[in-house]
């Protein structure tokens, strides 16, 4: 007969997080015969919900800002690298204003929690968490992006942004922790499991696999990317859970060799491999280079003989994620950076890197079209003048009404569509934080309205599929990317007015009116059939 055992199937090492105090109240410590319990009150647990989700929503870790500012004082840099980075960082700095959000996209609020068996809170841990997320989405300028089924068919906006995705383990010990994470719809879109068998585990099938699932993430999550790989599991969800946690830096520390009990460990010679041929990829910051990237996590884990889940995910531009403790000497949280400018270089040389072409958007579209036919893919542009913006339920409703042989409106036809919805409009300001949406969820759409001469010129994020290409071919078209992730820098320097076209019902998916000023874009599409995203290949 075998020896029972058991050990901890993810073995970190001693926390190195640099916590701050936020307060002593709400917490007390109470006898329970030789034992001391931790009595934390529910209000303690909304104070701390409430704070971790404002300050995840506007900071970065200081790890994740040293990583983008490497990208400038990097030779291998494309320039379009340093273009994003540097705007990337210049967002940094207007979001820790604490007006506009670091991402228009404010994320699903996410908490998972370590409850010590000494610790006692005297009601639903889930419900006080859930109202400090509540608390922050309502009182600061975020959005609201959670629908919830009426039925298999018909949704609505919940209009506070719950519910959140709340997980709360028991652990020994008289100690809760916890990691917020503010995920949104782009990052998380980019999460994948595959279930392969033992003949993937060898070198050369694990790492050409890798590398190849690698490749195809494309864009649309706004990179750099923190990659997360994780092979093994005991279960599908037990994968998937893996990848969360370690594309949030959560399992950084674990050990980096494999032993008899199972215990999972980071495998950092093919971390290094993996990061390398991402680089290789020529994807880059979004628009060509080397840093599709930031760094690779591989974690491995046991797994039944007859299955091998792999798992894929990242944490994007916007890394949201904060850990938090509640002790008997008070509830801390995180301390993340900010002061975002002190990683600014002292003379801006990034954006005079590469020519720009000017775009004026206020001549009819004809004219728009000539001219960014002279350009090939990838030249960067700065477009000036009206945009409409439409996404995901916008597109629907226009489409209903070609279906139904109405006429779509002129704005359609006469303006540039920009994906993308706003974040909650600050006092005294043009515009909430305005960045685009993944282009890829409207490619459907764009055949059928370019057939009729509307939706000629769209401008997202991310790569596109051949159906565009050979749309934008066929009937004189573009799509432009724009850059995902700053969305902050874009609402305070680029966009000059915004106000309700059409739909108004629609909240957050409304059709939008938007002036912009030197709105910085890249020839993705052109109306040749070049992609740029397959010119990599």
């Amino acid at each position: 007969m075998p020896d029972f055992f058991y050990a901890d199937p993810f073995p970190l090492k001693e926390d190195t997080t640099e916590y701050k105090l936020l307060t002593k109240d709400f917490v007390s410590t109470v006898p329970f015969g030789d034992k001391e319990i931790l009595k934390v009150e529910p209000e303690g647990l909304t104070f701390l919900a409430e704070k971790a989700m404002e300050d995840v929503s506007f900071y970065l870790r200081t790890a994740h800002l040293e990583k983008v500012r490497k990208i400038l004082d990097d030779p291998e840099a494309t320039p379009n690298d340093r273009f994003v980075a540097m705007a990337l960082l210049k967002n940094a700095v207007i979001a820790a204003d604490k007006q506009l959000p670091s991402c228009q996209d404010t994320g699903t609020g996410i908490v998972m929690a370590k409850k010590g068996e000494y610790v006692i809170t005297g009601g639903d841990d889930a419900e006080a968490l859930s109202r400090g997320i509540y608390n922050t989405y309502v009182n600061r300028n975020l959005r609201y992006s959670q629908v919830v089924p009426l039925t298999m068919y018909e949704e609505v906006n919940s209009g506070s942004n719950l519910p959140a995705q709340i997980d709360i383990y028991s652990t020994p010990g008289d100690k809760y922790s916890f990691l917020f994470l503010a995920k949104g719809g782009g990052s998380a879109n980019k999460t994948y499991l595959f279930q392969e068998t033992k003949a993937l585990l060898n070198p050369t099938s694990l790492e050409k696999f890798i590398a190849d699932k690698v490749s195809n993430l494309g864009t649309a999550a706004c990179p750099p990317y923190h990659i997360a790989v994780v092979i093994g599991g005991t279960s599908a969800e037990a994968n998937l859970k893996t990848v969360k946690l370690a594309s949030a830096g959560y399992l950084d520390h674990l050990p980096t060799k494999g032993d008899k009990f199972g215990s999972a460990f980071r495998d950092i010679e093919l971390e290094e491999k993996m990061l390398a041929a991402a680089q290789k990829s020529g994807i880059g910051a979004q628009f060509g280079g080397k840093y599709l990237a930031h760094d690779f996590k591989v974690i491995r884990l046991p797994r039944h003989g007859a299955s091998c889940p792999v798992g894929l995910g990242v944490s994007c531009s916007a890394d949201r994620n904060i850990k938090a403790k509640i002790t008997k000497d008070g509830i801390y949280l995180e301390k993340l950076e900010y002061d975002p400018a002190k990683f600014l270089p002292t003379i801006d040389e990034v954006d005079s890197s590469t020519e720009s072409v000017h775009i004026d958007l206020n001549q009819p579209m004809p004219e728009i079209l000539k001219v960014l036919s002279k350009y090939p893919v990838k030249t960067r542009v700065m477009l000036s003048g009206r945009l409409v913006v439409a996404r995901d339920i916008a597109h629907a409703k226009l489409k209903e009404k070609l279906d139904k042989g109405e006429p779509l409106p002129e704005y359609f036809k006469n303006h540039p569509v920009y994906y993308a919805g706003p974040a909650k409009t600050p006092e005294g300001m043009p515009s909430g934080s305005f960045g685009p949406t993944t282009a890829g969820r409207m490619d459907s759409y764009v055949p059928v309205f370019q057939e009729k001469g509307f939706s000629m010129i769209t401008l997202a994020k991310g790569n596109r599929s051949k159906v565009v290409t050979d749309s934008c071919k066929k009937n004189g078209g573009f799509y432009l990317g724009s850059i995902g992730g700053p969305a902050a820098l874009l609402a305070k320097e680029n966009i000059k007015k915004v106000e309700v076209l059409d739909f108004p019902e629609l909240g957050m998916e409304a059709v939008w009116s938007i002036d912009v000023e030197n709105f910085p874009a890249f020839i993705v599409v052109d109306d040749k059939g070049n992609d740029f995203f397959q010119m990599l290949n």
